[in-house]
């Protein structure tokens, strides 16, 4: 690895890092800038998993008091993520990199699409004390499924599990956050177990970008108060539709 090469990953990272703070999204720049620097699809997504997780853990325990006080849905959710999220990242091992290459656009494009039409499908507030205390079947159903894109592709995930968890619990934004941030590090957990089992963790990449993103996530607090959250949001889907260009590009020249 290159000076200028490990620099590049710091700084994707610290970028990353700085948007999840203030939109969401980085996943697009770290998967990018992995697979622009030659790592192959497979490795770049399984190592941009682990490069994500310790924002995960910070944001879930952030939220441990709210947590506390719903968990027996919480556990419920949280048993549904594991399953869904190996059966994702098995999927994910199942494929070589030219079939997983091929459906990276498709994937990027849905994402993209996906992270813009967020402010859209933010939940509204609901009352359901039967899903807030784990009863019904619902609600691990819907993040079951959930949960299988989450091991098989991250990006996006957050804001699919906000509007999914919307429909399906009771409780304001901040209940649903939270339920979001923790079933994210679980599913992460379950991803990286499956992709370190499975050799395709490109690890001096991961070194590289981890302290970035911890950085950035801590610069992402200061830039939230100061850069309006659309332009930020904007960086984003230029990004997530660039690199779907690439890929395209990429698969239609073989």
């Amino acid at each position: 690895m290159t000076l200028l090469y490990a620099l590049s990953l710091f700084l994707s990272g610290f970028l990353a890092g700085a948007i999840n703070a203030v939109a969401g999204g980085g996943t697009f720049l770290t998967f990018g800038a992995m697979t622009l620097g030659g790592i192959s699809p497979i490795s770049a997504n399984a190592t941009s998993s682990i490069v994500q997780f310790p924002g995960y853990v910070t944001s879930t325990l952030a939220y441990w008091s709210d947590i506390k006080r719903m968990w027996r849905g919480a556990l419920m959710l949280a048993l549904a993520s594991v399953f869904g999220s190996g059966v994702g990242a098995l999927i994910l091992l199942s494929l070589d990199n030219p079939q997983f290459q091929s459906l990276v656009p498709w994937l990027l494009l849905a994402a993209t699409a996906l992270f813009a039409a967020g402010p859209w499908l933010k939940p509204k507030p609901r009352h359901a004390a039967e899903a807030s205390e784990g009863k019904g079947l619902a609600g691990p159903v819907v993040q079951f499924v959930t949960a299988i894109y989450g091991g098989f592709f991250g990006a996006g995930m957050g804001i699919m599990m906000l509007a999914t968890l919307g429909l399906t619990q009771g409780g304001d934004y901040h209940k649903l956050n939270a339920l979001k941030n923790m079933l994210a590090t679980v599913i992460a957990v379950v991803a990286i177990v499956v992709f370190v089992s499975g050799g395709v963790v490109a690890w001096p990449e991961a070194a590289a970008m981890i302290p970035g993103v911890a950085l950035g996530g801590y610069a992402g607090v200061w830039t939230a108060k100061r850069v309006p959250q659309s332009y930020v949001r904007g960086v984003v889907i230029a990004v997530g539709l660039a690199l779907a260009v690439y890929y395209f590009w990429r698969n239609a020249a073989g």
